[in-house]
């Protein structure tokens, strides 16, 4: 049927049964609203909702919202709650520059208040205004209330009787009653008192972790206090981050967000957090304080807290979709604001572009999307205290009108913003839409997940690859992705586990996915986990099995932190964590995606926990294995010593046939005495020279250690066969000895010369 002919059937239909989807009392008709309030003009900028003094000194607050095709805008005010709530409605009539605003007399802190738009209702050229939906303020510093989604918050029928136009009925139900209210919140804090890490990129270790899932079951925080920004703040939250040596945390997705529809039918939620909403507030969910406005300062405190303890705050934002979904989904705040101004529309207008495979993708070559997301950004650097961002599905930003673009006004923007372009900027640099992988793309400016390390790391200690080329590229900083146009090897973001896929644990203990729980038949979740299972699929009660994979989790490990680049652990992985082989527990708001702290009371796990502490202080007291600078290759003295050397078991260094032969073992020689690059007071960078041996073999290998110029002798720093010993005993080697490298292990050997 054409657009045209399914317009007029839905008017005919709509004639028809018209009164089905127009209940009695529309809009004002079951509401109690307040006598009407003054309105003074006000300002357009700054957008959202500021709490200041006013003409003559009065206390108020202004509201200002884009609104670029609307017809008519009015603020709603809310007392009360429930059934007990009233609305008062103030038209702003002033409009600058599609900037809707207004001054409000007394309107304090803590007030709830949202938006009605007014406009054409005509899905077909993708006009979706419906003044009968209370609409999140896209400013809204602070989120009360959670979306439950019921029809009302649906701008169109979601239950017409031809649902292959239901989208273009509109519902005339009020959503008031059923939608979340923004809170005007009262800017107070100057941050005189914080003292940002600051970390280098190359000195960085990162943390991914959860707030609701990292404390949730922490014994020593108080119950009270679990799963919110307090409970990461609590010292023994803390404590564990320093004792770890991580200097950053990772932060999933802590904009507030929304349950998808299908979650809440199969009696679920959204876990991780990746169906952002409100671009300037703090999910309430995560708040023990309170929501009306609370969740702002405790979100500041916990930042403080991490700062003082030296550990930087990332955040991972979602700007490349809303949790409006597409045609189907619920109308929240852009889609009633202007659905044309926000989204990328395909031709036929009705349907949304969707790079990002969650039903719909912001526009941001628009000149107040943009605005709209580097506000937020600025936001949360300046007023939230936050040291960087995360971008999740970065390519769909880079987009400009179709393809991705590094000269799109996205990266464009940043790179020139005096506040963002300082901060740390973290790429997922893909997308689902065509020529969407970008993996070393990005701009100078930025670093990347680098899945290509992933994928190298997992098939090299599985036995799965063809060669050691990739190896060898990734341990070293995977220079043939990012040496170019000034990058650096900090360009890479190392990681082997992420949220998204299996534990570090999982990884070793399965080969399926085992997503049963999220209700989708094991369908969801990728298929590609290159992972091991040692000989058995899940939980064995077979010691050899469980010592092998406790080994494996070792060489993973160490494998990451002796990386050159930026490593990234997943909260949980530096002591065993499971999530029963979910690899996709998004929805998992329960023990599978919760950090399970009683693990370090298991001698095995706790020594785990021990080594990955261990391996993180020899990287930040050793600056050979966090580079600022690309190895060359090259002798940089008379006796033909190069700053990275690569050796087979013979001893010998690799030639371009044994690069490209089979092999299960590789030896790194990284040398301390050619470092680039000069200290603060200018003096030369030297350290020790370490020699890195790698064996994936299922039998142990012999290997020859290098002689001279490379060494006189070896000191073995770290064994990774030796089960529970952080440190394995002195043992110094000569140059030329034959080693016996166990099955399955790293050694890291120390120069002793």
């Amino acid at each position: 049927m054409s657009s045209a002919a399914e317009r007029e059937a839905v008017q005919e239909e709509r004639a028809d049964e018209g009164r089905s989807v127009r209940p009695a009392a529309v809009l004002n008709g079951s509401r109690r609203l307040l006598p009407p309030v003054p309105v003074w003009p006000g300002a357009p900028t700054p957008l959202g909702a500021r709490f200041r003094a006013g003409p003559d000194g009065v206390v108020g607050t202004n509201f200002a919202l884009w609104a670029g095709g609307a017809e008519a805008v009015e603020l709603c005010l809310f007392d009360g709650v429930g059934a007990e709530s009233r609305e008062t409605r103030v038209r702003l009539t002033e409009l600058t520059h599609e900037i809707w605003h207004g001054f409000v007399p007394g309107v304090m802190p803590g007030q709830r208040y949202g938006y009605r738009v007014h406009g054409r209702w005509d899905p077909w050229t993708g006009a979706r205004w419906n003044p009968a939906k209370l609409l999140l303020d896209p400013y809204a510093r602070a989120v009360d209330g959670e979306f439950g989604l019921p029809p009302e918050a649906y701008g169109h029928v979601r239950d017409w009787p031809d649902q292959r136009v239901a989208d273009t009925v509109r519902d005339e139900r009020d959503s008031a009653p059923h939608v979340p209210k923004g809170v005007v919140v009262h800017d107070d804090d100057d941050w005189a008192d914080d003292r940002r890490p600051k970390t280098p990129w190359a000195d960085s270790v990162i943390y991914e972790l959860h707030v609701r899932g990292f404390t949730r079951l922490h014994p020593d925080i108080p119950e009270e206090l679990r799963g919110t920004y307090a409970g990461l703040a609590h010292p023994a939250a803390v404590e564990h981050l320093v004792k770890l040596g991580v200097t950053a945390v990772e932060l999933l997705p802590v904009h507030q967000f929304a349950h998808e529809d299908h979650l809440l039918r199969r009696g679920l939620r959204n876990y991780w957090g990746y169906n952002s909403i409100g671009y300037f507030a703090p999910h309430a969910g995560y708040a023990s304080s309170g929501t009306t406005g609370q969740q702002v300062g405790e979100f500041k405190r916990m930042v403080r807290a991490l700062h003082a303890a030296g550990i930087e705050v990332i955040l991972d934002v979602v700007y490349n979709h809303t949790a409006e979904a597409d045609q189907l989904g619920p109308m929240l705040s852009l889609k009633g604001i202007d659905n044309r101004g926000y989204y990328r529309l395909q031709p036929d207008a009705r349907r949304y572009a969707d790079y990002t495979g969650c039903g719909n993708t912001l526009h941001v070559v628009q000149p107040h999307v943009l605005r709209l997301i580097t506000d937020s950004l600025r936001y949360w650097v300046t007023e939230m205290g936050v040291d960087g961002f995360r971008f999740d599905l970065a390519a769909a930003l880079a987009r400009s009108m179709h393809d991705v673009d590094m000269l799109s006004p996205f990266l464009a923007v940043i790179a020139q913003d005096p506040v963002l372009h300082r901060v740390k900027l973290i790429a997922e640099p893909w997308d689902v839409g065509s020529g969407g992988y970008q993996v070393g793309a990005f701009p100078p400016l930025w670093t990347e997940w680098n899945d290509r390390y992933r994928n190298a790391v997992r098939d090299f200690w599985r036995g799965a690859l063809p060669d050691v080329r990739d190896l060898g590229y990734r341990l070293s900083g995977s220079s043939d992705l990012y040496a170019w146009g000034g990058r650096r090897p900090y360009a890479s973001v190392n990681f082997v586990t992420a949220h998204d896929g299996f534990t570090l644990r999982d990884l070793v203990s399965y080969e399926r996915k085992h997503n049963e729980a999220n209700g989708e038949g094991n369908r969801d979740g990728s298929d590609d986990n290159r992972s091991w299972n040692c000989g058995a699929e899940g939980e064995t009660d077979d010691e050899r099995v469980r010592a092998l994979r406790r080994r494996q989790l070792r060489n993973l490990l160490t494998t990451l932190l002796l990386s050159t680049g930026v490593p990234m652990l997943v909260a949980g992985d530096e002591m065993g964590r499971t999530q029963r082989g979910n690899n996709n527990a998004y929805c998992q708001d329960n023990e599978i995606g919760w950090v399970d702290w009683s693990l370090l009371q298991d001698p095995g796990w706790r020594a785990l926990f021990d080594l990955t502490s261990r391996l993180i202080e020899l990287r930040h007291h050793h600056p050979v294995l966090r580079r600022r600078a690309f190895f060359s290759g090259r002798a940089h003295s008379a006796d033909g010593l190069r700053d990275l050397a690569w050796f087979t078991a013979r001893g010998a260094e690799m030639t371009e046939r044994d690069w490209y032969a089979p092999a299960a073992t590789l030896g790194m020689y990284l040398s301390g005495r050619d470092i680039p690059g000069r200290g603060s007071r200018g003096a030369p960078v030297m350290d020790d020279s370490f020699l890195a041996v790698l064996h994936a073999g299922d039998r142990p290998a012999a290997f020859v250690l290098p002689g001279p110029p490379w060494a006189q002798r070896y000191e073995l720093v770290v064994d990774t066969s030796r089960e529970g010993q952080t440190r394995p005993p002195a043992t110094v080697h000569g140059s030329g000895t034959t080693v016996t490298v166990p099955a399955r292990a790293v050694l890291l050997l120390r120069v002793a010369d």
